[in-house]
């Protein structure tokens, strides 16, 4: 394949229109009236471009729930969503607590072609909650693991939790904590509020998540280690990261693209593709979280993409699995949400979505969330902010089809996405 392109009449970061050549993977020159013999040639239109996406939080499912997701069905989805880079949560089966499962799952990234997959590697045993997982082995791996979480669980023991942020320190590495005090949760299925208690569904309350997020800010600032937020979902929420960063700690935290849209009113369908962890909130919080978002009290957009079988989510709520599609629609809602609104323009949706994930999640030493500049890899995407189209389930690369957004029209369109210079979205199709 070629792997000298031309890109005509784009706007960087919704900026000024110029050309963008592509060589052997980097960015060879960025400026007005470009030629270059023999370059493949695309005719951008006005195209916004920004760097590649990158996800925190991805399920991809493989090993152990093929039926639901594959690393390569995974990737296919987040490169025809904009992203260049996904971090692998360690939920598989068998769980991600060894150098040899997170090994696996970066070979079948590489394998993909599409995406780079970055796996997170699990905190404890089996995600058990009661011993340290090989947290070094997995660093030392040629996955090179920088980010540890049990997500699914919280990592509820307080001695267990400071010992693992002091372990990471060591290698630079990051705890990613599901926020989540279960004692506070048992039986939950919905948020925790007048909707709850009109629908008789057990509620789960905002106190559950904000009460392990002040806790951990305390042994992360205790420690001095980092800690990473897993999809923060409640006002207070916000508030306590506000007053962590102020006071010097070193926590980053992310948002979903469902808990910037949707609140719990759509509980009252009783449709399960509804249900996820957290739980959707109310619109207040929706607020708060778009207005952290907007001043960077919340550092990243990360989709939580959580694919499940048509027998775990089309059935009653009750006995559904919790978890929502979000790769392919996650740029598209944050335009809706915080673009339109003017709450974030281009440059700060690059920041949001690549830059500090990218440097949260350790790739910028793989060229990820750089800027886009001459000499810089060639990892970006480009969109189409005035598309607008509906939303088709079965349109969808995933293997699953729960994805919240079904019917909705929705703004953006990603046109082209490029893995260190090679196209792996062209025209809206991806290409392996």
């Amino acid at each position: 394949m070629n792997t000298t392109w031309l890109i005509k009449d784009i706007r960087p970061y919704g900026e000024a229109a110029m050309d963008l050549l592509i060589r052997d993977g980097v960015i060879a020159e960025l400026g007005a009236e470009i030629s270059a013999a023999g370059a493949e040639r695309i005719d951008g239109g006005g195209l916004v471009a920004l760097p590649g996406l990158v996800d925190l939080h991805t399920h991809l499912r493989e090993p152990g729930r093929e039926d639901a997701e594959t690393v390569q069905t995974g990737a296919r989805a987040a490169a025809l969503g904009g992203f260049t880079a996904v971090h692998a949560m360690a939920n598989t089966d068998p769980v991600a607590d060894t150098a040899g499962v997170v090994e696996q799952v970066w070979r079948l990234g590489r394998e993909s072609g599409l995406v780079d997959v970055a796996p997170v590697g699990a905190v404890t045993v089996g995600l058990g909650g009661t011993q340290l997982a090989e947290l070094g082995a997995m660093a030392d791996s040629a996955a090179r693991v920088r980010v540890f979480s049990d997500d699914g669980f919280c990592v509820a023991d307080p001695a267990l939790m400071r010992r693992a942020l002091e372990y990471v320190k060591a290698f630079g590495g990051v705890i990613a904590q599901h926020a989540e005090e279960p004692r506070l949760t048992a039986g939950a299925q919905m948020n925790e509020g007048i909707r709850s208690a009109q629908l008789g569904l057990t509620g789960w309350p905002a106190a559950a998540e904000e009460a392990i997020i002040a806790r951990d800010v305390l042994l992360a600032g205790h420690v001095g280690s980092r800690l990473h937020v897993c999809h923060v979902s409640t006002a207070g929420s916000v508030e306590l990261l506000r007053w962590a960063k102020a006071k010097g700690i070193d926590v980053t935290a992310e948002v979903t693209p469902h808990h910037l849209l949707l609140t719990d009113d759509l509980a009252a369908t009783y449709d399960p593709v509804y249900k996820v962890n957290p739980p959707l909130r109310t619109a207040s919080d929706v607020q708060a979280l778009r207005e952290g978002l907007a001043d960077g009290t919340i550092d990243a957009v990360a989709t939580d993409h959580a694919p499940h079988s048509v027998e775990d989510k089309e059935c009653e709520w009750g006995a559904a699995r919790p978890g929502m599609l979000g790769l392919q629609q996650a740029l598209s809602i944050v335009i809706m949400t915080m673009v339109e609104s003017r709450l974030l323009d281009w440059r700060a949706v690059a920041d949001r979505c690549s830059t500090r994930p990218a440097r949260i999640g350790g790739l910028v030493r793989d060229g990820h969330g750089t800027e886009l500049a001459e000499g810089a890899p060639a990892n970006l995407v480009l969109v189409d902010p005035a598309a607008r189209s509906a939303v088709d389930p079965a349109e969808l690369a995933s293997r699953s089809r729960n994805t919240p957004y079904a019917g909705m029209e929705l703004p953006g369109r990603v046109v082209a996405t490029f893995l260190r210079g090679r196209p792996t979205v062209l025209d809206g199709k991806a290409q392996r």
